[in-house]
């Protein structure tokens, strides 16, 4: 194993990476600047976001998520983004739109890039993570999670799996046992 340039650790053994997330800086959906770390708890569940795409009712699974296991440590970080082409276009629409459809009160960031060269330094990390059938790579959709436990073991789950799958649930809650 070793430590490649974008700050993660592969482990070829599973579909896991190891990342450090907490001094990641980001400008949260109310304008605020703050790193991930700045948002305590030890486990993390981030997901790329949109407010107009067929998975946009997940935000409601990642606010009970939210809701159930924050206490424990568990923080769910939203990053809104449209890069493709299925979210609203301000900070405060988007920020109004969760807040009336899904009851949101998750941290959530201002729109980032997930892809490309101009893409937020926390994809640069997150897309490294491989996913259940070991593949890595950019982000192909909207509502892709990464889930990272306290020591930085990240996993990824593709758009289609819920944010409170059966195996999702588990590793929450094996991480924040660890933790």
């Amino acid at each position: 194993m070793g430590r490649a340039s974008t700050g993660v650790i592969e482990d070829m053994t599973t579909s896991t990476a190891v990342v450090d997330l907490a001094s990641l800086p980001f400008t949260t959906l109310d304008g605020r600047e703050t790193t991930i770390g700045a948002l305590g708890g030890s486990v993390r569940l981030v997901a790329n976001v949109a407010s107009r795409c067929g998975f946009t009712p997940q935000y409601a699974a990642l606010e009970r998520l939210w809701q159930t296991y924050r206490d424990r440590g568990l923080v769910v970080i939203g990053f809104p983004t449209n890069q493709f082409l299925q979210e609203l276009g301000s900070e405060e629409a988007i920020a109004e739109f969760c807040q009336v459809n899904y009851g949101v009160t998750f941290p959530m960031s201002a729109k980032v890039k997930v892809n490309g060269r101009s893409r937020h330094p926390l994809f640069d990390q997150l897309t490294a993570v491989p996913d259940a059938d070991g593949k890595a790579g950019r982000v192909a959709w909207n509502f892709e999670k990464w889930l990272v436990a306290a020591d930085g073991t990240a996993h990824r789950f593709r758009s289609s799996t819920e944010p409170d799958a059966p195996e999702v649930v588990r590793l929450i809650e094996e991480a924040l046992a660890a933790a």
